[in-house]
């Protein structure tokens, strides 16, 4: 049966894609991008409105409480029942994101070590105390691969290497696969290629967008409803730029361009996670020709 992977940078074209696959096949679409899983993060995270999902099934959307952790191992076992059970019914899937780890945990046989909740929690005091720059240092002292992959800035990726590490003894790329085995052979992976500067114009206008869309009030409101204790949704591009900016750290103009400038950063670091992939048919072109590529080369067309 039909399991179809959309994958790329943001503002590259996913969800117009998707959901343009789904309409022409009669798919479901599974949510792939880790941030959308969230309740209430919707202006921040480009997520399609109900109104324009075209009466698509979209799942994986909106199952989590701002102020809850994420988990890749969480997100495997929820998103591959859920798939099962559509295949199951031969329904086809339209799996779309730019979390290149969420869709390779979906679609690989990618394992992941136990969490020790003292461990972790440790390790966050340890951050708030002494700040993120000295825990990836830590993390580059005894695994510098990992550092090597794993930016500063993201502190909640730090914690889990050094939490893994301290639990298995062992570097914290162990925990990953080193092949392709896959859990899902029958998928077809498509990534969607954009020239550099028109990706930068359209992550521009897309940032911009969100601030004229009420994006601020988007994380005031989700303050109330407890973004600050959230680890995982705080840190989202954009949300933690504003929360910056609401406790007088930066300016919200300052807040807007960072957003920018960090969006670019991680379109480029998912451009290359997906190039990685030997397996990805890559697709380029204006919409309509991004659709007849992918169903001609998936055998739908």
């Amino acid at each position: 049966m039909t399991l179809i992977v959309i994958g790329g940078a943001t503002a590259s074209g996913k969800s117009s894609l998707a959901i343009d696959v789904a309409e022409r096949i009669g798919a479901h679409i599974v949510n792939a991008d880790s941030m959308q899983l969230y309740q209430g993060m919707d202006i921040g995270t480009a997520k399609v409105p109900l109104a324009e999902r075209r009466g698509i099934p979209h799942h994986m959307l909106d199952v989590l409480d701002v102020a809850r952790e994420s988990s890749v191992a969480d997100y495997q076992r929820d998103a591959r029942a859920l798939i099962d059970s559509l295949l199951a019914e031969n329904i086809p899937v339209v799996v779309v994101g730019g979390t290149g780890l969420y869709i390779k945990a979906l679609i690989d046989e990618l394992n992941f070590p136990d969490r020790d909740p003292l461990v972790r929690e440790r390790l966050f005091a340890e951050a708030e105390e002494f700040g993120a720059s000295v825990m990836h240092a830590r993390l580059a002292k005894i695994d510098s691969d990992a550092a090597a992959l794993i930016p500063e800035q993201n502190v909640r990726r730090v914690i889990r290497a050094l939490e893994v590490i301290e639990l298995t003894g062992e570097p914290y790329a162990a925990s990953l696969p080193r092949d392709e085995k896959s859990y899902y052979p029958q998928a077809l992976q498509f990534a969607i290629r954009v020239d550099r500067e028109l990706l930068h114009e359209r992550i521009t206008n897309r940032v911009a967008q969100m601030w004229r869309a009420g994006f601020v009030a988007e994380v005031e409101e989700l303050i109330a409803r407890g973004l600050r204790e959230g680890r995982t949704a705080r840190a989202a591009i954009g949300y933690a730029q504003v929360l910056a900016a609401l406790e007088g750290q930066i300016s919200l103009a300052n807040a807007l361009e960072e957003t920018i400038v960090s969006t670019r950063q991680y379109a480029r670091r998912q451009g290359t996670w997906f190039t990685r992939d030997p397996r990805i048919s890559w697709l380029a072109g204006d919409r309509q020709a991004l659709l007849e590529s992918l169903l001609a080369s998936s055998g739908n067309s």
